[in-house]
């Protein structure tokens, strides 16, 4: 110990006499220790962070799988006998999660609601801190609604009453009495704030009716790998009994906490790649600068081995104080590690999972101290070993230049700064390649009009009367359009480029005469009937729709969207064939239909399709045939980056079944918080219980590159600093090339030697190194790239554009770091180098 604390006193009195040194060295590593810290701090909260449930590794998300390997949501009956026959799950769940109205002490809000089925709390290992969990007479048909409320909700919505049932609530205009709250910070799903049972809502009985999300919690005594296989046995058996009628021949099993991560998994890890990357070159640059200062300190190093100091004594010095850099280092950058979180918390796309889970806590200060300890046992390993290399007892002769401006130790410092500018050269070949991407995703013709169009989303309540909902939406959309600034108004169930897929099935295409006597007899019924309420009907249809399906052969899958025919004019979307929806399309008149030119192109090549007629009433339960009216241009429902789908557009007036769920779209050229505040104000004198949400469309279009947007940003932040502290690297491997020279320089100055040969030397030397550097670095790239094929998008991980733009970019900076030190040595004088030392 004391001599480990002589070892430390001394490290820092020689900090101390090198302020400059210490002071880039600690910057250099404070920013790659920060970097790193931070991206990790979101890595480990996102990805690695167990969830904060009870044995959270137990808990599992099932999706049925096809025989083409596609995943899809579990229908009622295949969750059922799923449930009921597998002996590996403690339980299993059904539960779905959207924005509903909600009326909390006469306060509407548009708030996350979950519908759970029975075991969902078991499952999800969590109880009610207050109050108490859903009964079993709860938890059917038609009973009255109950709720569970999230802590967060209670404490800011509901005064943190005690007397819950007292609170009146209201959720899609249908009463509830909340029960109990849930413990604080369980959101699940989606931060979700209202829970109410699943089974209140009638059983849809169809086997490809794919409606429920499904969790599980596997039991104590069997593992992943033995529940899919007694799951996907179970998924074959079902096959065989029922055949056609189920498309489900396994089931899909994976811990929740990576089904809720998948999707951002990639640019996550491509983002501590760099993160790491960015540390590399920061360290290189340190062990130059370290090498550096150890010239001036090789006559004591010589003294302390004459006098017998042994190597493991000198190897220890050199590490401690290594760890006195990197300890400073890393304190500093643990600081800048907390802005850097908070930064990133601001430009992370809001629809990042676990993004409230992210901070520095304990786990990220254990791998920043790791980081530390094995930067600093780096650094002081690999400075010792070359400075101590060889008993350097020249160095205690009057004059002697010392081991490191020896010819050896120059080229270890060209190597070190090659290294740098490889490294940089993969960081910039990386924010290159995302960032011409994001450039190509942002050229693409999304196929609408996205500048001065606002919009207000609305969750419509059920109509026990289907003509209401139609009377309530003409009011509404006809007192939008006399506000002054809008030109046109329009409404969708489906917001392009939202977020949210729109609601997808198979259609069937029908010639004249195809509708049986039978299926007239249920389009009557099913007319005026109310699904919800009836499942015996809903059974029937259920019954008949998968039958009529399985024996058509004429058959596609489309989006089901319902519109009204301002939606197309507000955005722009051009009609190419037929006529828009008009006010003759009453729901009393003949049902029509708008395609999209996919579906036309797809389904009726180098055909008319106008005229032509389409069974799609397995999405809203209304039977009466569709005949399209009009084609109108294709629109990037999903993302930028998807295809467009092909889409069957119904009308509102026709169709109101399905539009419980309606965005509003409107035209304008005035400013906006004056058209929301009167559009907030025609809604409210119709229905004062429907809460609006307001957004621009300029907004969502901005909101589905975000993340994007967000990779490119700081892999381009770290490939800047990357690039400086190479060209510093090289810069300082040059300018000390060049001190050590000097005398050289005199005597070949004196000889005859012009300023232009001495710069066109120096300028050689850093343009080999450059070149080598370069060169590594475009191998690595190469074999480094094609991890980032899943983030790019048109683009090639071996684009030559990029990797010629990178290459040239690093050639002109890396000559022009060169160039600086090599002029300085063209002016050497003579006489001045000769009498040098």
């Amino acid at each position: 110990m004391d001599w480990l604390w002589q070892d430390i006193r001394y490290g820092v009195r020689m900090l101390g006499k090198n302020p400059g040194f210490t002071a880039t060295a600690v910057l250099t590593l404070a920013l790659g220790v920060g970097a790193t810290t931070a991206i990790f701090s979101v890595v480990y909260g996102v990805l690695l962070r167990p969830l904060p449930y009870r044995h959270s590794e137990q808990i599992v998300r099932l999706w049925e799988q096809n025989d083409k390997g596609g995943r899809m949501n579990f229908a009622d009956p295949n969750f059922e006998d799923v449930r009921a026959q597998n002996h590996s799950l403690q339980g299993m769940a059904e539960y779905y999660s959207g924005l509903e109205n909600v009326i909390a002490r006469n306060e509407p809000s548009r708030t996350m609601t979950a519908h759970v089925s029975r075991d969902f709390l078991q499952v999800m290992g969590v109880q009610p801190v207050f109050g108490r969990s859903f009964a079993s007479e709860e938890q059917r048909f038609d009973a009255a609604t109950v709720a569970l409320v999230s802590y967060a909700y209670w404490t800011q919505n509901l005064g943190s009453t005690k007397n819950l049932s007292s609170v009146p609530l209201k959720i899609s205009n249908t009463p509830a009495t909340i029960v109990g709250v849930l413990p604080p910070g369980f959101r699940f799903p989606e931060s979700s704030d209202i829970w109410i049972p699943r089974e209140v809502s009638a059983r849809e009985p169809s086997r490809s009716a794919h409606n429920w999300h499904v969790i599980a919690r596997l039991s104590d005594q069997t593992n992943l790998t033995q529940a899919r296989v007694e799951l996907n046995g179970i998924a074959q058996r079902l096959k065989q009994q029922v055949g056609q009628d189920m498309n489900m021949v396994a089931v899909a099993v994976e811990p929740l906490r990576e089904a809720m991560t998948n999707d951002v998994r990639p640019a996550l890890l491509i983002l501590l790649a760099a993160s790491a990357f960015l540390l590399l070159i920061a360290c290189a640059n340190v062990i130059n600068l370290m090498l550096a200062q150890a010239a001036a300190r090789e006559k004591e190093l010589s003294i302390r081995a004459a006098l017998g100091a042994p190597r493991s004594r000198l190897i220890r010095q050199f590490l401690t104080e290594s760890f006195v850099l990197s300890a400073l280092g890393g304190a500093l950058g643990i600081l800048l590690a907390y802005w850097g979180v908070s930064a990133l918390l601001a430009l992370a796309p809001k629809d990042l999972p676990r993004l409230e889970e992210v901070s520095i806590n304990l786990p990220v200060l254990l791998f920043s101290l790791g980081t530390v300890v094995l930067v600093s046992f780096a650094l002081g390993i690999f400075t010792a070993l070359r400075s101590i290399s060889a008993e350097s007892r020249g160095a205690l002769n009057e004059g002697s230049r010392g081991g490191i401006g020896t010819l050896s130790r120059q080229r270890m410092g060209r190597m070190i700064a090659a290294g740098q500018l490889a490294t940089a050269l993969v960081l910039l070949v990386g924010a290159g390649l995302l960032g011409r991407s994001l450039l190509r995703v942002l050229s693409v013709n999304s196929g609408f009009r996205s500048e001065g169009i606002l919009t207000m989303e609305l969750g419509l309540p059920g109509e026990p009367d289907r003509t209401q909902r139609v009377v309530f939406l003409n009011k509404l959309l006809a007192q939008l359009r006399q506000i002054p600034g809008v030109a046109e108004v329009g409404g969708t169930t489906d917001l392009p480029l939202s977020g949210e897929p729109a609601s997808d099935g198979t259609y069937v295409v029908m010639n004249p005469g195809q509708v049986s006597p039978k299926m007239q007899d249920l389009i009557q019924r099913l007319a005026v009937a109310n699904l919800d309420k009836e499942p015996a009907l809903l059974t029937e249809a259920s019954n008949w729709f998968d039958q009529f399906f399985r024996e058509q052969t004429n058959k596609g899958d489309a989006d089901f969207v319902v519109t009204s025919e301002g939606f197309f004019k507000a955005l722009a979307i051009p009609l190419l064939q037929g006529r828009l929806f008009d006010d003759r399309d009453t729901i009393d008149a003949p049902h029509v239909a708008l395609i999209s030119q996919s579906l036309a192109r797809e389904k009726w090549p180098n055909q008319d399709p106008l005229g032509r007629t389409v069974e799609f009433g397995n999405m809203d339960g209304d039977l009466r045939l569709l005949t399209v009216v009009g084609v109108v241009g294709d629109v990037r429902e999903y993302r930028l980056e998807t295809p467009p789908r092909p889409t069957i557009y119904v009308n509102y007036r026709q169709r109101p079944t399905a539009a419980w769920q309606f965005q509003i779209t409107m035209l304008s050229s005035g400013e906006p918080g004056a058209v929301f505040a009167a559009a907030r104000k025609a809604l409210h004198d119709l229905n004062p219980e429907i809460p609006p949400h307001f957004r621009t469309l300029s907004q969502v279009y901005s909101s589905s590159t975000e993340a994007r947007r967000f990779s490119v940003t700081l892999v381009s932040i770290f490939s800047v600093v990357a690039l400086l502290l190479a060209l510093a690297g090289i810069y300082g491997v040059i300018s000390y090339s060049v001190a050590q020279r000097t005398r050289e320089i005199g005597v070949r100055m004196a000889l005859g030697a012009t300023a232009r040969q001495v710069l066109a030397m120096v300028v050689k030397q850093g343009a080999i190194t450059g070149a080598f550097g370069i060169g590594v670095g475009i191998v690595g790239s190469l074999a480094l790239t094609r991890w980032l094929h899943s983030q790019l998008f048109e683009i090639s991980p071996t684009d030559p554009v990029t990797f010629v733009g990178v290459a040239l970019l690093l050639v002109l900076v890396s000559l022009a770091a060169c160039w600086i030190p090599g002029r300085r040595a063209s002016r050497v004088d003579p006489m001045v180098a000769l009498r040098y030392e």
